[in-house]
């Protein structure tokens, strides 16, 4: 025994040393192709490191993680030689490469890793915005936020906007390649339908925008997840056209308030609304303090690209059950309504400008679409199980399709989720507790949750929403090629009959799969997976 733990210190010592070595490599690989600029590189014994690792991460539950990776260094490139050292150093030392915009990443596969070493490159130095009123478009570096986008866009002007997602802490980089939901989908698309160029390092380390990429590539990167193929450095986006004012709205109904059957209803009749007016549900289960007993409360948030007279006749005739009234409008630019929507409780612009982390919490998200009306027995149902979650801080939020993000087609770019379907759901649920046992109970009920839902969402596949990650789908075990088979789990649930298309985009420009993560495309050329339409 003592010989065998004699050997296998030697063997370890010398596994140490090896990466050791490796890792001394890629440093001086880093420094010698930016030119000896050490500045935006750091080691983990550089006092920075921590505090760099640590400034986006959304997600704490994968900080106490002993089970995932942390990596070698963090990179904070200043330009794009930086990123191009970043990508060339690490094939040819071993290293791999995550790619962290703002870091809400719903399983933190861009600031950790089950596989092995490598590097983080933080965009976030590189988050500038350039408006171009005159062609009615912006370069937005992918290190900038959805707020920081929403402040340069709209602050100057009243009738520039831009269609992406309510939290204005994400991260353009991921955001947009993953598709880019929000209040404005409904009249001008997701924010990967308003792309229309974008700057990107490839796997050999080359610096390309849209042209030298070709159309395949760029197509890819919208809908398909841009770390699949490379590191988005910036795109260049489409702005949209909003009246001086809109009109937003907030309404609370619970069970005893007809919650059920108005949200029964809702299902139908928001998809089926002018595309000028978008309503969500909130739903959640609450304690109703005069008994103690539960709830579901169902919040119902809107926004019309228009004034308030103009929004209640509409109302009347499409959806008077809900009883909106005057007093329940609020007027206000539409970068005012960002801010509302976020959660903020001032008025200021600049709070957009926050990059600030909003809960030092963990959390979880699944996401479903939904193709045929829930019935009413259904929800009862599912309300049942969500009130029998005495702790379990579960938020269910339905986001409606129709308009302009169902009249594109399925394949115009890589994100398939278009016609047919009614709405998405978003799963999520936040705790604050760090003990192992809390997270596992939640993600246990979460789960549970997810398959009550079954029978009521689509299936062959059971479409997800790529930006809301879901480990569960499933995930590559084996870095390389080796996860191919395992890659179409999770890959017809994102992409649907496009994961074929983008698989064989990923054996175009990254045949090695250097870009490779725990729910990466593989490469097609590693296998011939079915379109599951055959």
């Amino acid at each position: 025994m003592a010989k065998f733990l004699f050997i296998f210190s030697l063997l370890l010592l010398s596994a140490n040393a090896a990466f050791a070595e490796v890792e001394s490599q890629y440093f001086d690989c880093f420094l010698h192709s930016s030119n000896f600029t050490n500045e935006a590189i750091y080691a983990p014994n550089t006092t920075a490191y921590k505090t760099i690792f640590r400034s986006s991460i959304q997600n704490l539950r994968f900080l106490s993680n002993d089970d995932t990776t942390k990596p070698s260094f963090l990179i904070q490139p200043t330009r794009a030689s930086d990123v191009q050292a970043a990508v060339s150093c690490g094939r040819r030392h071993g290293l791999g490469l995550r790619v962290r915009s703002g870091g809400h990443d719903y399983e933190g596969l861009s600031y950790v890793s089950a596989g092995g070493p490598f590097v983080i490159v933080d965009l976030a130095n590189l988050r500038s915005v350039e408006v171009d009123s005159a062609s009615g478009t912006a370069w937005v570096g992918a290190g900038a936020t959805v707020g920081e986008v929403y402040y340069n866009v709209g602050v100057n002007n009243r009738t520039a906007a831009f269609p992406a997602g309510i939290c204005t802490t994400i991260g353009v980089g991921g955001h947009f390649s993953g598709g880019g939901i929000g209040s404005l989908m409904r009249k001008y698309g997701l924010s990967a339908d308003n792309v229309v160029d974008a700057l990107m390092v490839n796997a050999d380390g080359e610096l390309l925008n849209r042209t030298s990429m070709g159309e395949e590539l760029f197509w890819a990167l919208r809908g398909g997840g841009a770390n699949n193929f490379g590191v988005v450095l910036s795109y260049k986006i489409r702005l949209v056209d909003v009246p001086p004012q809109v009109t937003t709205f907030s309404i609370t109904r619970t069970l005893n308030e007809d919650a059920t059957k108005l949200v029964e209803m809702w299902q139908t009749i928001a998809p089926q609304l002018v595309d000028d007016l978008w309503i969500r549900v909130m739903a959640s289960a609450a304690d109703v303090e005069a008994t103690g007993n539960r709830t579901i409360r169902a919040i119902f948030q809107g926004m019309f690209l228009g004034q308030r007279q103009e929004l209640l006749p509409v109302m009347e005739k499409s959806f008077p059950e809900l009883g909106l009234k005057d007093n329940d409008l609020k007027e206000m630019s539409w970068v005012q309504s960002t801010i509302s929507f976020a959660g903020y409780d001032i008025e200021d612009p600049s709070i957009l400008l926050s990059r600030k982390p909003e809960y030092n919490s963990s959390f979880k998200g699944k996401s479903d679409f939904v193709r045929e009306p829930i019935p009413e027995m259904g929800w009862e149902e599912i309300w049942k199980f969500m009130m029998e979650g005495k702790d379990e801080p579960l938020t269910m939020i339905l986001e409606p399709w129709g308009g302009r993000v169902g009249e594109i087609a399925e394949t115009e770019i890589a994100f398939p989720h278009r016609n047919g379907n009614l709405y998405n759901i978003q799963y999520f649920m936040r705790w604050f507790e760090k003990e192992e046992a809390v997270t596992e109970r939640h993600l246990d009920w979460m789960r549970r949750l997810h398959e009550l839902m079954t029978p009521y969402v689509s299936s062959n596949p059971r479409a997800a929403y790529l930006n809301y990650k879901d480990i569960d789908l499933g995930s590559s075990s084996e870095e390389g090629n080796a996860g191919c088979w395992e890659s179409r789990d999770w890959g017809w649930n994102y992409y649907l009959n496009n994961y074929e298309r983008l698989a064989k985009v990923k054996a175009k420009v990254d045949p090695e799969n250097y870009f490779w993560n725990e729910q990466s495309i593989a490469p097609f050329s590693a296998c011939k997976p079915l379109s599951y339409k055959e």
